[in-house]
């Protein structure tokens, strides 16, 4: 999973994907602008940790997000072949948007996140609306050659998806068919990918209820709820202090804020439900590890995951919720309670499930 992190200067995006990514970057390294940065982000996961307490596993392995910083966004920017093509290339976006207070970090005009989403929202429209032009101009030369079902229905659909922007509406809200979706694939639109606004509200004392509130109290509530898009949190000041601390630390600090969590891990689950993704996990005493898959995948397709032979040579699944294994104590225990499963290829794996795949190979 690759996300894409953007958003307009002086948000706090660089310092959000520094502590996502533990990446400690050189100043210099920011010396080009439009120079995209690229790092990885542990996908935060009690469940996994509790799993791990109980196999003490040789090696514990987490899943990971790739992120993608690149420079402030603007139609100026967006006109840059390079900065698009990192864009053209993520699952989805994060739009960090400035929601905090601070005279020493210079801002034009009044704080306003959602002026702020609606602008760059437009930007990416106008993008896409420039790409769109060109390609109908191209199929409208070739159906005047020699006409064909595909390109009649190409040319449906971009005249769609051109008035559909030209109402100021981004294509991740347009209705699609699979087919529809399936022809724009090679388009990689960059409004059309899922887009979770990212709020970088001001530190508090009420920190933990300023964050609950972010979203609604920006009105941001309706944006959000739209097609393909969500909203989370957090307050970079703080992250960038608990990234430097211990876990227990870390613990000790979230609860002097009436927190349970960071910021983070309240945005990565975000981007996990925005882009409709579940995580199973494999345990033993070799390894303890979280695997990401799209909701109603089958178990077959589960097994595919962690090697494509486990998919070919496929028997069953050995099944059973986390919590259940947790209670169980072992999975001999599990066995005897009969709260461990056999499940066939078509079994759709759930949110938690532990697998041990059975196989011919």
């Amino acid at each position: 999973m690759k996300t894409g992190i953007i958003g307009l200067p002086q948000v706090g995006k660089t310092s959000l994907f520094r502590i996502l990514t533990k990446a400690h970057l050189a100043e210099h390294a920011y010396s080009n602008p439009r120079e995209a940065h690229v790092g990885i982000a542990k996908v935060p996961d009690d469940r996994l940790d509790r799993l791990a307490a109980l196999f003490n596993p040789k090696k514990l392995t987490h899943a990971s997000v790739e992120y993608v910083d690149v420079g402030a966004i603007g139609q100026e920017a967006l006109k840059e072949s390079a900065y698009l093509g990192n864009l053209r290339t993520v699952d989805a976006l994060a739009h960090v948007v400035r929601a905090f207070d601070d005279p020493s970090v210079p801002h034009a005009g009044p704080i306003d996140p959602l002026r702020d989403i609606k602008n760059v929202d437009f930007d990416l429209m106008v993008s896409d609306l420039g790409q769109i032009e060109k390609r109908l101009e191209r199929v409208e030369k070739d159906l005047k050659k020699m006409r064909s079902a595909d390109l009649e229905k190409e040319f449906d659909l971009l005249k769609r998806a051109k008035a559909h922007l030209e109402s100021e509406r981004p294509l991740r809200e347009m209705e699609m068919t699979p087919e529809d979706k399936k022809r724009l694939r090679g388009f990689m639109f960059l409004s059309e990918k899922p887009m979770l606004y990212v709020l970088n509200i001001t530190e508090s004392s009420e920190l933990g209820n300023d964050l609950d509130q972010a979203v609604s109290k920006n009105k941001l509530t309706e944006v959000a709820s739209r097609p393909s898009a969500a909203a989370a949190a957090i307050c970079g000041k703080v992250e960038a202090e608990l990234a430097e601390m211990s876990e227990a630390d870390a613990a000790e600090f979230l609860s002097s804020y009436g927190l349970k969590e960071s910021g983070l891990a309240r945005l990565i689950r975000a981007t996990y439900t925005l882009l409709s993704l579940i995580s199973f996990f494999t345990t033993g005493e070799d390894e303890c590890r979280a695997w990401t898959i799209p909701v109603h995948t089958r178990a077959v397709e589960a097994a595919g995951a962690i090697h494509s032979d486990l998919q070919k040579h496929f028997i069953r699944a050995e099944t059973i919720r986390w919590d259940q294994l947790l209670e169980a104590g072992s999975e001999a225990n599990a066995r005897a309670r009969g709260t461990l499963r056999l499940e066939g290829k078509d079994y759709i794996v759930q949110d938690g499930d532990v697998m041990h795949i059975r196989h011919s190979g």
